[in-house]
């Protein structure tokens, strides 16, 4: 008999679908794509899956989700990156689903990372490792 199959969700939309509804970020774009017309001046948090392992042991995903965080000025971007970086610490024990954020651990804090690709960028990056468990 094989063991049943495990599905995890999928990380990168738990983390907008948790945030995007803040209102501590009213106005901010939370997604995993920047909004048509983006030039990289206008308040957002991108969100991506950068790696992470699946522990088959304890059943558990681990996850490392950067936050792109983008502002009209550099100070701005950093009160936003400052903000998405408080609620993604507040994930645990966050349910999503059938699947429940068990642990949320900084790996990378706010760090200023100039986005060339757009001229007037202001962005800031942060990774964050989050357990989560399936249902």
């Amino acid at each position: 008999m094989s063991e049943p199959y495990v599905t995890f969700p999928d990380v990168e939309q738990l983390v907008v679908d948790l945030l995007k509804d803040r209102s501590e970020l009213a106005g901010v774009v939370v997604d995993v794509q920047p909004p048509s017309g983006f030039d990289g001046s206008q308040r957002a948090v991108l969100v991506s899956r950068v790696g992470g392992a699946w522990a088959e042991d304890p059943r558990l995903d681990n996850p490392l989700v950067d936050l792109e965080v983008y502002g009209p000025s550099k100070p701005a971007a950093h009160t936003v990156s400052l903000i998405a970086r408080a609620l993604m610490l507040q994930l645990r024990g966050a349910v999503y689903g059938e699947a429940t954020v068990v642990d949320v651990v900084e790996e990378d804090g706010p760090r200023w990372l100039p986005d060339y690709r757009h001229a007037t960028a202001n962005r800031y990056v942060s990774t964050t490792r989050l357990v989560v468990r399936p249902a």
